[in-house]
């Protein structure tokens, strides 16, 4: 080994350890922070009230079991939908596919735009220009349109909503991941590793990628956000497949059977209330992140901390 090599293989474990390091720091201060805290609980309740769902409410969701507009009671603790289905029923087994929608646009979404991002940034020059050009043309295309558009005339299905949904939302977060990358392309390191001969997709997912990790979380968070959102939008609008149970296909039945007009109020509030529920404890998380990784926002929160 020639002392180039010992002189790499020593500068290389302190700055391995300083990101571990890092990282381990950003896990302890989201535990520590009571916004985290407090969306990670309900992010978590939620994912538990999914998996149970067969458990909490065996059988067919939508097997009408009453008669139709119960207000809740002891037999029907949220009341029944203008069918005769159990509203609670509908709402734990809705909590499956909307989190499973949500979730999985959400880490595709963001694969695309990391990849999106880190090859513009990293290679520069006509892939710049190329993978920009595209990400232009994504995010010039009017979003609800294309959405109603592409789901309208693609057949229906789980597979339809999240395949139209990452297609319309990685645009926006590639072109972070884009200018956050480019900045720590120039950085000393990188150049070193580009040196030593290391292979461009090792620099760009060992090198450069765990130093913009606080960006990368904040756009998943942001993904899952609008893909649950944008899921119950586009059922509620009756372009989902209306035979799954989601949040946003309760919405939709709610709405034909016309129960904002009778005062139904039981049908539509608890999914209403689920998707809202969920935003917020994905909003709280992600401004954690933001509190804890931004330095006017860390000064600012440890003022506060000193007066109180």
């Amino acid at each position: 080994m020639t002392a180039v090599d010992i002189e790499t293989t020593g500068t290389a474990a302190p700055a391995t350890q300083a990101r571990a390091a890092r990282r381990r720091g950003l896990l302890r201060q989201l535990v520590d922070n009571r916004k985290a805290l407090t969306g990670l609980t309900l992010l978590a309740l939620f994912a538990l009230v999914a998996l149970l769902a067969p458990v909490l409410a065996p059988g067919d969701p939508s097997f009408i079991n009453s008669t139709g507009s119960q207000a809740p009671s002891a037999a029907h603790w949220l009341g029944t939908t203008a069918k005769g289905q159990d509203v609670l029923a509908l709402s734990l087994w809705g909590a499956r596919s909307s989190l499973f929608v949500g979730f999985t646009v959400g880490l595709a979404a963001t694969a695309v735009a990391i990849v999106v991002g880190l090859a513009s940034a990293y290679f520069g020059r006509i892939v710049d220009d190329a993978l920009t050009l595209v990400t232009n043309i994504f995010l010039l295309l009017p979003g609800l349109p294309l959405l109603i558009i592409l789901a309208a005339f693609l057949p229906p299905g789980t597979s339809t909503v999240i395949l139209v949904l990452v297609v319309t939302g990685w645009a926006g977060s590639a072109r972070v991941l884009r200018a956050q990358a480019k900045s720590i392309r120039g950085k000393d390191f990188v150049a070193a590793a580009v040196v030593t001969g290391e292979r461009p997709l090792r620099i760009m997912f060992r090198e450069i990628m765990p130093n913009m990790a606080s960006v990368v979380m904040t756009t998943l968070l942001g993904c899952v956000m609008f893909g649950i959102g944008a899921q119950a939008g586009l059922e509620f609008l009756g372009l989902g497949d209306s035979s799954v149970v989601s949040w946003g296909t309760n919405l939709y039945w709610a709405s034909n059977d016309g129960a904002l007009m009778t005062g139904a109020w039981w049908a539509f509030l608890p999914s209403g209330l689920c998707i809202a529920l969920v935003a917020f404890a994905l909003a709280l998380v992600n401004y954690a992140v933001d509190e804890i990784t931004n330095p006017r926002l860390r000064s600012r929160r440890a003022r506060r901390q000193r007066r109180g």
